[in-house]
C-alpha cells in the first residue's frame, strides 16, 4: 500500500492527467505510457483526461483550479510558457500557478522544404529570403504554436522576412507543403519523417545541438552561427501550487524509474521523443528561463493569438 501523503490526499483516489490536446497527440502519447505504470507503482487509479481548447489553455486551467490533493494532474508542453505571454488575459498564470513535478521527455523539430520550393538548405532559406523579403512563405498549424514561434525565432535571428501562413492544425499545413503552396515549415521528426525519407520534402536543418539519430545527416540550426536558435520542445508533469510536497517528491522518483523503462524509450522514439527526468528545482528553473526567452520574442515580433 502507497505511504500516506497527508490528510488532504484521498488514499485510494483516482488521479486524472489531463492533457490540454487531443487524443494521438505526443503529449497524449506521454500521458497514456507513464499512466497505468503511475497506477501500479502507487496502488492508485490513474485516468487520462483529454481537455483540448484555445491552445491548451482549458485543460491548463482546469489542473490550476482543481484542488492541490494530488488527485490531478498536467501533462503538457512548452507551450504552456508560450501562451504566458500570447494571452496576457488569461485570468491564471500558467508559471506561478502551478507546481512543476519532472520533465518527461524533449522532442525535436525539423526545419523542412516543399520540392517546389527548390530550398536545398537552411542557408539557402536565409539567403532566399535576405534577397526577397517575404517572397516565400512558411506555414504552422496556428498562432502561437511552436512551428510558428521556432520559425519567428529564425526570423528574428537571421534578420529576414518570410511570410506566415497559419493553418488550423498540421494536417491541412502539411498537405500544402507537399502540394508546393508553402515554401517550408518546421514539424516535428515523427510527422516530417516519413515524407523526407520518401524524398517528398527536404530537411534543412535541426533544432537540438547535435544531428539526431533518425536523420544523422541533417545538421543542426546552430551551425547557421545566428546565436541560440535552441528550438527544442520540453514536456512534463505538473501539479497544481499547494499539493503536498511528499506526494510530488514521490511522484518524480516514480516517473524518473518508469522513464529509464526501455519499453518507455521506445515508445517515445516514435513519436521524435527523447526521455529525460529533471528534479522539481531544475523543472522550475527552466519553465522560468523559457517563459522570459518566449516572451521577448513574442513582444519583439509583434506576435498576437488570433
Amino acid at each position: 500500500m502507497p505511504p500516506a501523503f497527508g490528510q488532504s490526499v484521498p488514499a485510494n483516489a483516482p488521479i486524472r492527467l489531463i492533457v490540454p490536446f487531443t487524443p494521438g497527440t505526443g503529449i497524449d502519447l506521454i500521458a497514456r505510457q507513464i499512466g497505468p505504470k503511475l497506477s501500479e507503482r502507487l496502488g492508485r487509479p490513474v485516468v487520462v483526461d483529454n481537455r483540448p481548447g484555445a491552445s491548451g489553455n482549458v485543460g491548463t486551467e482546469a489542473v490550476v483550479r482543481a484542488a492541490p490533493d494530488g488527485s490531478t494532474l498536467l501533462v503538457t508542453v512548452n507551450t504552456m510558457v508560450m501562451n504566458r505571454a500570447l494571452y496576457p488575459r488569461l485570468g491564471f498564470d500558467p508559471v506561478k500557478d502551478l507546481e512543476p513535478v519532472s520533465l518527461t521527455s524533449w522532442g525535436q523539430l525539423l526545419l523542412v522544404a516543399s520540392k517546389a520550393s527548390g530550398i536545398q538548405s537552411a542557408r539557402d532559406l536565409i539567403a532566399r529570403a535576405k534577397a526577397r523579403p517575404g517572397a516565400l512563405n512558411y506555414g504552422s498549424p496556428g498562432n502561437g504554436t511552436p512551428h510558428h514561434l521556432s520559425m519567428e525565432l529564425v526570423k528574428n535571428q537571421a534578420r529576414v522576412f518570410i511570410t506566415h501562413i497559419p493553418y488550423r492544425g498540421s494536417a491541412p499545413a502539411v498537405t500544402d507543403l507537399l502540394g508546393g503552396q508553402i515554401d517550408v515549415m518546421f514539424l516535428p521528426i515523427h510527422v516530417a519523417l516519413q515524407h523526407v525519407r520518401a524524398g517528398n520534402l527536404s530537411a534543412l536543418g535541426i533544432s537540438s545541438d547535435r544531428p539526431h539519430p533518425l536523420l544523422p545527416e541533417v545538421p543542426p540550426l546552430r551551425t547557421l552561427n545566428l546565436g541560440s536558435l535552441d528550438v527544442d520542445m520540453w514536456y512534463g508533469v505538473l501539479a497544481p501550487t499547494g499539493t503536498p510536497k511528499a506526494f510530488t517528491e514521490r511522484l518524480n522518483q516514480e516517473l524518473k524509474a518508469i522513464l529509464a523503462l526501455p519499453e518507455v524509450k521506445t515508445a517515445f522514439e516514435t513519436q521524435g521523443m527523447t526521455p529525460a527526468h529533471s528534479s522539481a528545482d531544475e523543472f522550475r528553473a527552466l519553465i522560468a528561463k523559457d517563459a522570459v526567452r518566449w516572451a521577448v520574442l513574442i513582444q519583439a515580433q509583434a506576435i498576437k493569438s488570433d
